[in-house]
């Protein structure tokens, strides 16, 4: 098989648009860090929070963040600059009267909106994690949480739930356990004992409480008895590794963990039946994979919206483009939500986007008439 012969024509494309793309991404940068992220990290420098190499790397560790949004926003915008150029200048009415159809025309643009597409992928996938890690040590920042652990049996009912007040790496301290009984309400669980300890820690795929107090409630609700242990566990094997992946996961926001860690993730919150968690999570992991893609449909879409008649008007075009990234950004929390509340199913949440973009793709092309 013979690879398609490369032209002065796919150069020219390619370097022009690449170069509006580059402009565009780095022009999305500056005003994306400037406001409030830049006057920050200046005022910290100044007042002695920050060395100016340490200024230097938070700014540089919160790039990849902002790339992964730019990518998608400077491919639309250096490809619909280059080619409302083209079309003001009648360059893209020689090419079509050379015989060019629009598929060659666009040959070089998809090849930059693939390996651009490789970038953004990487981006979210490796380099954002990352930097959220390291912004962490540079700040000293260690994350605590609140968590709420339930063991189920086979049929979803809870037998045991595990109440962390505060948690830091592996330690715990005011930990709650609810042990429950086998009686059950319509409305509610029977509690048979309640155990309050003031420390806890994970080892040995164990949670080992310390300093602990036990209270007996007997079938009426009412405390039979209280008793004073020096440990105990609370959760041992399969349960106690499970919850505290789960409990660790919590401090994270999904943008700060690897696509593996994620798909780990989503796999634990099935099996521990955590629904709303495990929608949600399946939604953005799914994410990962359709955000990138959506830089090749943007290219095509800016393509088309630079193509324009000599005395069109120029800004229609990207008044058109800067609605379709104002929609798709704001937009994103809303499908969030109708995933985690099972409202739709998170690969229709995750991939209506791509999908509406295709469908206003092929409307540009139709009204364009190409």
């Amino acid at each position: 098989m013979k690879l398609p012969k490369l032209t002065v024509y796919d150069k020219y494309i390619f370097s022009q648009v690449f170069m509006a793309t580059f402009i565009a991404i780095l022009l999305f940068t500056v005003v994306w860090i400037a406001p409030e992220m830049l006057l920050s990290t200046i005022k910290k420098a100044l007042t002695g929070v920050y060395t100016l190499k340490t200024a230097g790397l938070v700014l540089l560790y919160e790039l990849p963040k902002i790339l992964g949004k730019a990518f998608p926003v400077g491919l639309l915008l250096g490809t619909l600059f280059t080619f409302d150029k083209l079309s003001k200048d009648s360059e893209l009415t020689i090419f079509r009267a050379a015989g060019m159809s629009f598929a060659r025309i666009l040959a070089p643009v998809l090849v930059l909106s693939l390996i651009v597409t490789g970038l953004c992928f990487i981006t979210c996938d490796k380099l954002i994690p990352y930097s959220c890690n390291k912004l962490l040590e540079i700040k000293g920042k260690v994350a605590t949480t609140q968590y709420i652990y339930t063991q189920k049996d086979e049929g979803g009912h809870p037998k045991k739930a595990v109440v962390v007040s505060k948690f830091t790496k592996d330690k715990m301290s005011n930990v709650i356990v609810l042990d429950f009984s086998k009686k059950m309400y319509d409305d509610v669980h029977q509690l048979s004992e309640i155990y309050v300890a003031e420390t806890g820690k994970y080892e040995d795929e164990k949670w080992l409480l310390k300093d602990i107090t036990k209270y007996q409630i007997s079938s009426d609700g009412i405390f039979e008895g209280i008793e004073k242990y020096a440990d105990m566990t609370a959760l041992e094997g399969q349960s106690a590794k499970n919850a505290y992946t789960l409990m660790t996961y919590s401090t994270k926001r999904d943008r700060d963990i690897t696509n593996t860690e994620l798909k780990q993730y989503v796999n634990l919150l099935k099996i521990e039946q955590m629904d709303e968690e495990y929608r949600d999570m399946l939604n953005k992991y799914l994410q990962r994979y359709f955000h990138p893609f959506v830089c090749v449909l943007l290219a095509i879409m800016g393509t088309l919206l630079g193509f324009s008649k000599p005395r069109e008007q120029k800004l229609v075009g990207f008044v058109i483009a800067i609605g379709c990234i104002f929609l798709y950004y704001i937009t994103l929390p809303l499908f969030d939500l109708l995933a985690e509340k099972g409202i739709l199913h998170p690969f229709i949440t995750a991939i209506f986007p791509p999908l509406a973009f295709s469908l206003g793709i092929v409307g540009f092309y139709k009204s364009k008439d190409i």
